[in-house]
């Protein structure tokens, strides 16, 4: 017992050597008289080999050892109750910290910062350049791309119908199978389908069968008399005035080409013309007398009737237009209805170079030559579906290009749509299969796009930037559109924002068209200037145009094509027969080598460090620009038809402060360290600053949607100060002043805004001016 007492002590106390001793006194009748407790520190003299300690007796304290034997069995229950319940209470609690410690080393998988201590981001290291390259060649294959072809033929896919629904779903399937998680992105739309009544008649009588139409066109009948205005370009109608040629009033005939049906209608509405006939003229077209054409001349993209916003189905808006639809009617017509109107035209002989290779002689018409338009298309709403599949990024998942291509078409429709779906669905699986099974991991993450209601204006792409607009800022750095990518195969041509511009030629450099393997596309098609000979201003007929001029995300377009003679897209003659007249046979190798060329500028964009977008270009295209507007205004000055207040230094300065920015970058990027990738992100967010930066703050996205000041289009832009300047002439009214200075005051602050973007951190900001 005494023994057990000391090892009650040791618990109790926790000190090695000290313990508690009781001293008992008890009477005769049995109640305690002494009780006594003292704590010792000398635990040696206390216990001995039999655990009763001798010391007592050196303290001249009483001991009695045969009063502890007769301790009661309450009391030393009471002791045992004690220690197990110590026991279980030091138990739980030891097994509550361990559980708390497992617990917040599961959460530690996630980094820590701490704010005296750097994490440097590593890279992810994975197939170099050359064995990329190699891959992709390898890998894509014209039989997949052959089988593809036959898959998504279709004669009848126009945009919300059950064959483009089918299409959607099959192009789901395949990114299922390539191991993505496909999702879709539904919009209501408003579209017009042709009226069963849409008629011409000239000189009262009717001309022909009406087959094709122009969607979006004024619902109206009008009459007047006829007017042939060549291509409906701005510089035609210039031609027709210099000839003191009204336009005013009159039903103006137009070819087909050079530019979208939408500006042709609108330059001839804007001189008040009263109907537009738009044809398709043997000197550029290959196709039959009666093949109908079809088209839009909505002077915009997406659907007009949600202007700047989503055509969700739970968005809703008061009733609203775009401001490019127009006011006229406007209507196609086949190359016999054409033949049987302008052969019999009067009036005076046709411009200089206007005549030339016409199966007709015609002239420009005259008052007699009355013709009556009846246009009555019908307005309906129509759900589509955009697709989409992802392969993720391994280290800036969310930093991502995208890579589309229009799904529906008119008819056939197999250049206009077919081919870029089918190369979409390569790309996808073959870039799939390189990181599968090749060690290949991008840093950056890559979206697929199926785009629906093309043929009505890049309805489903334009719907889909408008409702994700947000989200795709500063994330989304690039867009390729594999649209109309082959229509021959003499010709390469490109359109782009600048900064893609050096990335396209060290590609056209890597990649050998299969019709003339002995040659690089550069060698082929580049001669003297590549600039020149392959890149062409990016408009509204490019499905690029929404991404490049509306969001702000630097995008490319380009294709094969052939230099004599147009393709006959917009018609049933856009069948897998007519390609392959048109490329002589050789449309899968084409698209073999277009789909090398996508692919290789995508695999750039997504595996090096450094994004491959050269700011450095916009710094000659604003030079050039602003160099064009300080000659007219001074030369404007001189003559005092602008006001000498205007001065030209902060639209200087602003052009300096960009060239400082873009030197300063790539001091930056000389002088890192390009295996830090955290430095490589803050880089490549000033990179991709630049496009956004130059879209317009100062501009509606409702009424000038296409707010980008150099590719964009409306009076913000620094072409339209430039044609300002020119249109000049003798003394301005004080409105028109005020527009102008207001105009170029936005654009000097929108290109200093975007030098500030591109400088980075608000401390590093050019502010002399």
């Amino acid at each position: 017992m005494d023994q057990a007492r000391t090892t009650i002590s040791k618990i109790f106390n926790g000190e090695p050597r000290s313990y508690t001793r009781f001293n008992l006194t008890q009477n005769m009748e049995g109640d305690n008289s002494h009780v006594e407790m003292k704590l010792s520190s000398d635990m040696d003299d206390e216990v001995e080999a039999n655990g009763v300690g001798e010391s007592i007796n050196q303290h001249n304290r009483p001991y009695y050892p045969s009063k502890l034997n007769q301790r009661s069995p309450k009391t030393i229950c009471g002791f045992v109750i004690a220690i197990l319940f110590l026991f279980i209470i030091g138990y739980l609690i030891g097994y509550l910290s361990n559980r708390s410690t497992v617990k917040n080393e599961i959460k530690s998988n996630c980094p820590v910062f701490s704010e005296t201590t750097q994490v440097r981001a590593q890279p992810v290291y994975s197939l170099d350049w050359s064995d990329l390259r190699t891959l992709l060649k390898k890998k894509l294959s014209t039989d997949n791309i052959k089988s593809n072809l036959k898959e998504f033929s279709s004669v009848s896919h126009q945009a919300g119908s059950s064959g483009d629904e089918a299409l959607a779903n099959k192009v789901m399937a395949k990114f299922r199978t390539f191991g993505m998680t496909p999702w879709t992105d539904e919009h209501y739309v408003k579209v017009q389908d042709r009226g069963t009544s849409n008629k011409v008649l000239f000189r009262g009588n009717a001309v022909g069968t009406t087959e094709g139409y122009l969607a979006y066109s004024a619902v109206a009948t009008v009459e007047g008399a006829a007017l042939y205005a060549h291509y409906g370009r701005a510089e035609d109608f210039r031609r027709l005035r210099e000839l003191n040629v009204d336009v005013n009033g009159k039903v103006v005939l137009i070819r087909a080409g050079l530019l979208s049906f939408a500006e042709k209608v609108a330059n001839a509405a804007s001189l008040n013309a009263s109907a537009v006939l738009i044809y398709p003229d043997p000197v550029n077209y290959e196709i039959s007398d009666d093949t109908a054409l079809f088209g839009h001349v909505h002077l915009g993209t997406g659907d007009p009737y949600t202007p700047g916003f989503p055509s969700f189905n739970h968005t809703q808006f008061p009733p609203t237009a775009s401001s490019g639809l127009p006011l006229i009617p406007a209507q196609t017509i086949t190359v016999k209805q054409a033949t049987e109107i302008m052969s019999k035209l009067g009036g005076r002989s046709l411009p200089d170079g206007w005549s030339e290779g016409m199966l007709w002689d015609t002239r420009l018409g005259d008052e007699n030559d009355n013709i009556t338009v009846e246009v009555n298309n019908v307005l309906v709403q129509k759900k589509i579906h955009n697709v989409f599949g992802v392969i993720k990024g391994y280290m800036d998942a969310d930093r991502y290009m995208v890579i589309g291509a229009q799904r529906d078409a008119w008819g056939p429709g197999f250049a206009r749509s077919t081919v870029g779906t089918s190369l979409l669905v390569e790309l996808a699986r073959t870039i799939t299969d390189m990181i599968k099974n090749d060690g290949f991991k991008p840093k950056r993450s890559l979206v697929f796009g199926s785009w629906s209601a093309g043929e009505f204006g890049s309805v489903g792409a334009t719907e889909w930037l408008e409702g994700y607009l947000t989200s795709l800022n500063l994330k989304a750095f690039s867009y390729i559109s594999l649209d109309e990518v082959i229509s021959g195969f003499d010709s390469f041509k490109a359109s782009a924002s600048p900064l893609l511009y050096d990335l396209l030629e060290s590609t056209m450099k890597q990649v050998s068209p299969t019709v003339d393997a002995t040659k690089s596309l550069h060698e082929q098609f580049a001669g003297s200037n590549w600039e020149k000979s392959v890149m062409e201003p990016m408009g509204l007929s490019h499905s690029a145009y929404p991404f490049q001029s509306f969001s702000g995300i630097p995008s490319l377009s380009f294709r094969f094509t052939s230099s004599s003679k147009l393709y006959p897209f917009g018609t049933y003659e856009d069948t897998e027969l007519s390609l392959d007249r048109y490329t002589s046979s050789s449309t899968l190798k084409l698209a073999k080598t277009a789909g090398e060329v996508a692919g290789l500028m995508t695999l750039r964009l997504v595996h090096d460090h450094l994004l491959k977008l050269n700011v450095a270009k916009y710094t000659s295209v604003i030079r050039n620009y602003v160099s064009q507007i300080r000659a007219k205004v001074e030369s404007r000055q001189m003559v005092r038809r602008l006001p000498s207040t205007l001065t030209m230094q902060w639209l200087l300065s602003a052009q300096g402060s960009y060239d400082r920015a873009a030197s300063s970058l790539a001091s930056v990027i000389r002088n890192s360290d390009l295996d830090d990738m955290e430095q490589c992100r803050i880089i490549n967010n000033r990179i991709m600053r630049v496009e956004g930066s130059l879209l317009s703050p100062y501009a509606s996205p409702r009424d000038s949607p296409f707010r980008h000041i150099v590719l964009g289009s409306g009076s913000h832009t620094l072409a339209a100060l430039v044609d300002h300047l020119e249109a000049i002439r003798g003394n301005l009214q004080s409105a028109d002043v005020d527009q102008f200075r207001n105009q170029f005051a936005f654009a000097t602050w929108t290109i200093q805004g975007c030098a500030n973007a591109l400088a980075g951190e608000v401390w590093d900001m050019d502010n002399e001016i």
